[in-house]
């Protein structure tokens, strides 16, 4: 494999001076033109090959998630402003926010004509979190009595002292889910969570047609859903190239579709997607390079959109690199964290379409706190960067023979921010760091996921349902599904436990941001900011826009 090397001599504004030319930025329209729209038009979308077959519950990222939420309708959807409306849940009751009754919608069907009713959630639901299925989001059902015995698993460590993890379930489904009827599931929590309903929007409580838990890879290859669009045609995911979906005429969900379908076209660069945009041959990205921030709003003028979300970025450093262990590791992660400039970064790499984080959260999100004991650690400081690791290398020297690798896919344009991390690096702390760079994210996901990460990773944080808890747990939780690098504290999990059984949401959000200051103390990863989208379109688009969490609303794109 190729690796880029930055020059030691190039601080960040002589990179920037490099990538990116031109003015402008900021601001931007949702709205093309006033031009009859077409609702037959085909959408072509930037996007890249997803890491897993296409089951709702293994999917936790970007690439492979927004194609499986257009294919499939959950009991719940999100409107644009983050807000739970009821899709194929005809009510959601509880009368003491441990026992909840769910009334699904009847004659809701899969495509292929396959009825859902209560049963099809059980046996999709009690699928994803059964441990011998090896879904990655059935951490998300962990709330449900009787998950503890279907998600067990038997740890051993192995003589290079890699920990592997294999499925030792007690029991095949959860005590605490049942249909009751056709249309009704009872679920019974292991403790009273109020908001415990917010979260059946996301992807992993979505139904599965019958013959996905028959045969899951291969349902996965060509799934068949219930959203607002379908597979083109058996065979539409064509690998290393694209999807292809049309829009379901038999949906009739909160998110109907507003143009004939979307093709997803997979770049391993954002550079040639942005230069097919401006020759209309592509019609809508989320990924600008970051050459064009400065330039995207008049390159595109009245054809660009730029929203606040809750998303976030990370530096993650993997608790079993030797560098960052013990006493002298912690003092390493706090070395790195004040060598960081993102003030600098977020301003002139980024043209100020990110903001440098504060905690490990996202501001658009209720209960958001800029002031968490510990955060300092945020703040840069090129003297106590220094400071900081000659105290580590009193304690134990760093091994430097090796250049420190930041793991990164190269399409959603990481080079340059990367590069500049690098370079704070190497200036503030005095060791060489460089890119580790992969065309597709999958290859990222599948390199932490084996716990083979040589040094450090981007890594980063997209909501799946508005609430602090969902930037917390799944990431950061003891064997949650997105804890790639294995993180664990008891006392983070305790408060995490605590906030989803608190009475109020103000007081959840006191609970969550105290399991915060635990991050704060042992820094698995490094915050770095918040983002807010910038999204281009073709003369074709008449309008387009993010949500809540910065994913293009694809379904609500109009065409001419």
């Amino acid at each position: 494999m190729r690796f880029s090397r930055t020059s030691k001599a190039l601080g960040v504004a002589a990179i920037i001076a490099l990538a990116v030319t031109g003015c402008g930025g900021g601001g931007g329209s949702n709205t093309n033109s006033s031009a009859a729209t077409d609702p037959n038009r085909v959408i072509s979308a930037y996007s890249n090959e997803p890491q897993n077959p296409l089951l709702p519950a293994n999917t936790n990222e970007v690439y492979g998630g927004r194609v499986v939420e257009l294919l499939f309708e959950g009991l719940r959807a999100y409107d644009s402003d983050g807000k739970p409306v009821n899709a194929l849940a005809e009510s959601i009751e509880t009368t003491d926010s441990q026992n909840w009754t769910i009334k699904v919608k009847s004659g809701a069907k899969f495509t292929n004509g396959e009825a859902i009713t209560a049963k099809t959630f059980v046996d999709s639901w009690n699928f994803a979190a059964l441990s011998t299925n090896l879904q990655n989001n059935g951490f998300f059902f962990e709330s449900i009595e009787g998950y503890a015995d279907v998600s067990a698993v038997n740890e051993t460590t192995g003589a290079d002292g890699k920990k592997t993890s294999t499925p030792a379930p007690t029991a095949q489904t959860m005590s605490g889910l049942a249909a009751t009827d056709d249309q009704t599931i009872t679920v019974k929590l292991t403790q009273p969570e109020a908001d415990w309903s917010l979260r059946l929007g996301y992807s992993a409580f979505y139904p599965l047609p019958s013959e996905a838990l028959k045969d899951p890879k291969k349902f996965g290859e060509n799934p068949i859903g219930n959203g607002p669009y379908k597979f083109e045609k058996e065979g539409a995911w064509v690998h290393d190239q694209s999807i292809s979906l049309v829009k379901n005429a038999d949906y009739s969900g909160p998110r109907a579709a507003k143009n004939g379908g979307v093709t997803f076209k997979f770049y391993t660069d954002p550079g040639p997607a942005y230069t097919d945009l401006q020759a209309d041959n592509l019609d809508i990205t989320d990924v600008v390079p970051s050459n064009a921030l400065k330039t995207y709003t008049t390159d595109f003028p009245d054809r660009n959109s730029t929203r606040p979300n809750a998303n976030n970025s990370t530096l993650n450093i993997p608790g079993y690199n030797p560098n960052f262990q013990g006493e002298a590791g912690l003092l390493r992660r706090q070395a790195l964290s004040h060598a960081i400039n993102r003030d600098e970064i977020t301003k002139v790499i980024f043209n100020g379409t990110r903001t440098p984080a504060t905690e490990y959260t996202a501001p658009v999100l209720d209960g958001y706190n800029d002031s968490i004991p510990g955060s300092d650690v945020l703040k840069f400081d090129a003297q106590k960067a220094k400071d900081l690791w000659a105290q580590a290398e009193k304690i134990k020297p760093y091994d430097g023979s090796k250049p420190l690798l930041i793991a990164s896919n190269t399409d959603g344009g990481n080079k340059e921010w990367i590069d500049a991390v690098a370079n704070g690096f190497k200036n503030n702390l005095g060791i060489e760091a460089e890119i580790q760079p992969f065309a597709k994210f999958a290859e990222v996901l599948d390199l932490r996921k084996s716990q083979s990460l040589p040094g450090l990773t981007r890594a980063g944080w997209q909501g799946d349902y508005p609430s602090l808890y969902n930037f917390l747990g799944p990431v950061w939780a003891t064997n949650a599904s997105s804890n790639y690098e294995k993180y664990s504290n008891p006392e983070f999990d305790k408060l995490l436990k605590e906030g989803l059984a608190a009475k109020t949401p103000e007081d959840a959000n006191k609970k969550f941001n105290q399991a915060q200051e635990v991050l704060f103390k042992d820094l698995p990863g490094l915050p770095l900011w918040y983002r807010a989208t910038p999204i281009v379109w073709s003369n074709h688009v008449v309008s387009a826009e993010t949500g809540w969490n910065g994913g293009i609303r694809y379904f609500d794109i109009e065409a001419k």
